[in-house]
């Protein structure tokens, strides 16, 4: 069956159909387009050929050998897709854009070029030799300029380890360009070398790759200042971003998968600088929402408290803490525990950070009316068992959370505040009646992460009124523990540290507690009550973690600085 060009050629009596017929079927088995084997039969001239397209189609058509390709702009295509559909971006307008080609009834490849720029595609026919030639040259001098760049910069020193990867995902497009090898590479250490976070930085004199491991920056390499707009691009292709869009800030994601049974996302943001676009990717590894509760650090009796509360069958649950204070990860532990087959969760999220099979999880957008309040107003309409809002930051949010948590839901929350005690003053200077809050809150957990010491660790010398000071109580100095201080080794990179330990104040909503927030208590009232009861406050579990020798006490004063 004859389609596209073929069929308009046989109708058009420029071939007749037998003569198309065995062409389609050669070129079907050369594994091959028409219009390829149509040229080399000289059946028909490219220039021939480029005429009729022009004028049977109603396209226009141009001679490519007038127009000086070295102004023909170079990131309107990926790279990979314009020489796999060899076309050439002539040139953008608004939502529309130019793109020569020599069939313009190759529909597909009109609707890859749509889908991967989000924009109307004009066709200009130009003849095909040509354009076979054209994205060939551009091919080589792409690959030249590329490997010019990325072999100067691999002369600097990454650090980090080797890639242990045995398979990186084909949605990442990978290939054998060296921008590519390079930014794999520098994925993969960063990966290797348990980053959270990625920053590629363009200043007016260098470029900088800076990797945030156990919360701390770190400089990770200097590549050459002319690698960073390539990097962007590519950065920017695989996250499915606007390549020609460099005035405002974007957000994306991409996914690397590092074997066929894990997989780890990228989280990528762009912000327009002086001297060019900084990006930062966040490391989202679904793993860690499945380490188990007792990975995170949580004490017996503070596990025993939590998994108590986020088992009961309605209440609100709240984490709080700063940003980059694993929030999310507690979050998700907790959903992991509840994400069971007779249990329908939903949760709403401003990015969903981690994907977890068998939980529904919506992006909230602002700018298309789907804020967290429009969410959890879906939510209720969907049978839901618990549900999870990724923060309380209003007025509507917290009060449908509040009826969600009254009428029978599991309800689990987040709110940026210091401590547990200040988060239900929060929750009343946002306008939300006492009363609302203390019938539906049960929990709140405040966290920190901390800094865990390497194996290198040595004693601390200090005499006990120095521990008294920092906090400790007479009957925590009966010499059955010591303190220990960073030292540095290979192993922890010279930091003395070496991954994070979480710090909780677990704090139960009590009848007392419930009677403070009735009467209107501020936090200070909270907190006396909440130690009369024996929670311990944030700086008292993270001295616990020096007496077990799990962090230092620098290390606490300053996460639990007050």
């Amino acid at each position: 069956m004859l389609a596209g060009l073929a069929r308009a050629l046989v109708q058009h009596q420029i071939l007749r159909p037998d003569q198309a017929m065995v062409l389609q079927k050669k070129a079907d088995a050369a594994g091959v387009k028409f219009i390829d084997e149509l040229v080399v039969s000289g059946s028909v001239s490219a220039r021939q050929l480029a005429r009729f397209a022009a004028e049977t189609f109603g396209h226009p058509m141009l001679d490519i050998t007038a127009i000086d390709l070295a102004v023909i702009p170079q990131d309107l295509i990926d790279r990979k897709l314009a020489a796999e559909t060899r076309v050439i971006a002539l040139g953008k307008r608004g939502t529309r854009i130019s793109v020569a080609i020599s069939d313009p009834t190759d529909l597909q490849t009109l609707d890859r070029i749509k889908f991967q720029t989000q924009c109307t595609v004009d066709p200009v026919v130009i003849e095909h030799d040509k354009l076979l030639k054209i994205v060939e040259r551009q091919e080589k001098t792409a690959s030249q300029q590329l490997s010019e760049l990325v072999d100067e910069g691999l002369e600097v020193d990454l650090g980090g380890v080797e890639p242990t990867a045995t398979a990186i995902d084909s949605s990442a497009d990978v290939d054998d360009a060296p921008v590519v090898r390079f930014l794999q590479k520098i994925l993969m250490d960063a990966i290797n070398a348990g980053a959270s976070d990625l920053h590629f930085e363009p200043y007016e004199k260098f470029y900088r790759i800076r990797l945030r491991i156990d919360g701390e920056l770190r400089e990770f390499a200097q590549p050459p200042l002319a690698i960073k707009e390539k990097l962007a691009s590519r950065i920017k292709v695989i996250s499915r971003l606007d390549i020609s869009e460099k005035r405002i800030p974007q957000d994306g994601r991409m996914k690397l998968a590092l074997s066929p049974s894990r997989a780890i996302d990228f989280r990528v943001s762009t912000l327009p600088t002086l001297f060019g676009e900084k990006i930062v990717m966040r490391i989202l590894d679904p793993s860690s929402a499945k380490l188990g509760i007792e990975a995170l650090g949580y004490d017996a009796d503070q596990k025993q408290l939590l998994l108590d509360a986020v088992t009961r069958p309605y209440g609100m649950v709240l984490v709080t803490g700063p940003t980059g204070s694993g929030k999310t990860v507690s979050l998700y532990t907790c959903l992991n525990i509840l994400n069971q087959p007779g249990v329908n969760i939903s949760t709403a999220e401003d990015p969903a950070e981690i994907n977890l099979p068998g939980i529904n999880q919506v992006n909230v957008n602002d700018k298309a009316g789907l804020t967290f309040a429009a969410a959890l107003k879906a939510f209720l309409r969907q049978d839901p068992d618990v549900i999870m809002v990724g923060e309380i930051r209003d007025l509507e949010t917290a009060d449908i959370s509040i009826k969600a948590a009254q009428t029978g839901h599991m309800v689990l929350s987040t709110l940026h505040t210091n401590d547990a005690p200040t988060t239900l003053t929060r929750m009343m200077n946002m306008g939300v009646a006492p009363f609302n809050i203390a019938s539906s809150v049960i929990m709140i957990t405040a966290q920190r992460l901390a800094r865990r010491l390497c194996t290198c660790k040595e004693p601390l010398d200090i005499d006990e009124d120095g521990l008294v000071a920092v906090g400790y109580g007479d009957a925590d100095l009966d010499g059955s523990w010591r303190p220990f201080k960073p030292v540095g080794c290979e192993r922890c990179g010279g930091s003395g540290y070496k991954g994070r330990v979480g710090i909780y104040q677990v704090m139960p909503i009590s009848d007392e507690i419930q009677r403070i927030i009735l009467t209107n208590g501020n936090a200070m009232q909270i907190a006396e009550q909440a130690k009369r009861e024996n929670i311990r406050d944030l700086r008292r579990s993270g001295l616990l973690k020096v007496m077990q020798g799990l962090t230092s006490i620098e290390e606490v004063l300053g996460v639990t600085n007050e």
